[in-house]
C-alpha cells in the first residue's frame, strides 16, 4: 500500500490487490451509497467521503481528512479475503463456471448493519437508481455533514435509527419512501427501544437472526437474507429475488414446469457449498449481464439501472 496527496489536498492510497472488479462489486446491487462519478465510484463509509477507482495493479482510494490507516476501507471492501479460495468452493458445473468467468473479481462488501437494513427496506419495488436516490435523500435530510470536495455539493452520512425514529412518518415519506416509510420508521423505533438489537443479531444462529430481522414490519425473507449476507457475512443466507429465481430456473431447471420457493430454497442450501451467499451474488450479476440489464461503467458518467423488483 502506497500513499500520496489527491487533487483536493487529501490523502490517496493504492492497494495492490489482484482480482478485484471495482465496477462489479460497487455496482451489482448489494449496496446503495456508492455512485459512479467521472470514471470512479464515490460513497460514504464510516462517516468519510471516499473515492475508489481501478488501477492496473488494484485499487486507488482518496478521501479528505485523516484516513486513520485506511482500516475502515479495507474492512468495507473486504480486501483481506482470498477470492481464489472462495471461488474454489463453488460447484464445478457449467452455469457456475460461466458466472465466475463473467463476474470474476466481484466481492461481497461488509456493510454496517443499520444502514444495510434501512437501505433494503427502501428497496421494495424500486430500481437501483431509485434506491440510491431515496438513500441519498434520507442522508441529505437527516444525516450528519461529511467533509467532501466543494464541487460535490453537500454530502452526508446515513442517519442513525434514533434520528429517523424521531423524524416521523410524514418526513420520511417526503424522501420518496411512499408505503415504505412506516416500515423504516418501525425498524428505527425497534432498534432505538431495544426490541431489535442489531449487535445481538450478529451473534444469533442464522435462523434466529432471520426471524429477528423479520419482526420489522415489511421485512420478509429476501430483505432479511440480504441483510444477513451483506452486513453480517452469513454465507448460508441466499436471497432469492426475481433475478436469482430467473438464474436458477434458466440455468439449473430449464425444463421444470413448476418451481416452488421451497424447492429453490432446498436446492440452493445444498448445492452451492460453504460460500453459497457469494455464489448467489455471482449468479445474480451474471443473469443481469446476460439480460443486458447492467448499466454503463463509471467512465460513462451515468448511474446504472436495474429493472427488477427491489433492485435485486
Amino acid at each position: 500500500m502506497s500513499s500520496a496527496i489527491n487533487a483536493e489536498g487529501g490523502p490517496t492510497t493504492a492497494f495492490d490487490i489482484p482480482d478485484y472488479d471495482v465496477d462489479a462489486t460497487l455496482g451489482c446491487g448489494q449496496a446503495f451509497r456508492w455512485e459512479p462519478v467521472q470514471g470512479a465510484w464515490e460513497g460514504v463509509v464510516s462517516g468519510r467521503w471516499v473515492r475508489v477507482e481501478s488501477t492496473p495493479a488494484g485499487i486507488r482510494a482518496s478521501c479528505l481528512g485523516d484516513p486513520d490507516g485506511w482500516g475502515w476501507l479495507r474492512h468495507h471492501l473486504a480486501l483481506d479475503e482470498d477470492l481464489s479460495a472462495i471461488l474454489g468452493t463453488f460447484p464445478s458445473d457449467p452455469p457456475m463456471r460461466a458466472a465466475v468467468d463473467a463476474c470474476r473479481g466481484l466481492r461481497l462488501l461488509r456493510q454496517e448493519p443499520w444502514e444495510c437494513l434501512a437501505s433494503f427496506i427502501c428497496s421494495s419495488t424500486k430500481q437501483i437508481v431509485q434506491i440510491r436516490q431515496i438513500v441519498r435523500e434520507l442522508a441529505g435530510a437527516f444525516g450528519e455533514p461529511v467533509v467532501a470536495p466543494a464541487d460535490r455539493g453537500p454530502v452526508h452520512a446515513f442517519p442513525g435509527p434514533a434520528t429517523l425514529a424521531s423524524a416521523g412518518e410524514a418526513a420520511l415519506r417526503a424522501c420518496r419512501l411512499g408505503f415504505r416509510a412506516p416500515y423504516l420508521l418501525d425498524a428505527a423505533e425497534r432498534v432505538v427501544d431495544g426490541r431489535l438489537d442489531l449487535e445481538a443479531v450478529g451473534r444469533m444462529p442464522t435462523v434466529e437472526a432471520r426471524e429477528a430481522l423479520m419482526s420489522v414490519d415489511g421485512v420478509g425473507p429476501k430483505v432479511a437474507d440480504c441483510v444477513l449476507l451483506f452486513a453480517y457475512g452469513r454465507q448460508d443466507a441466499f436471497p432469492i429475488d426475481v433475478w436469482v429465481r430467473r438464474a436458477l430456473a434458466e440455468l439449473y431447471f430449464p425444463k421444470a414446469r413448476r418451481l416452488t420457493p421451497e424447492r429453490l430454497a432446498r436446492f440452493s442450501a445444498g448445492h452451492f457449498g460453504p460460500y453459497g451467499g457469494y455464489a448467489q451474488q455471482y449468479l445474480f450479476h451474471h443473469i443481469r449481464l446476460r439480460a443486458g440489464r447492467v448499466g454503463p461503467t463509471p467512465a460513462a458518467r451515468v448511474t446504472p439501472t436495474v429493472g427488477s423488483v427491489g433492485g435485486r
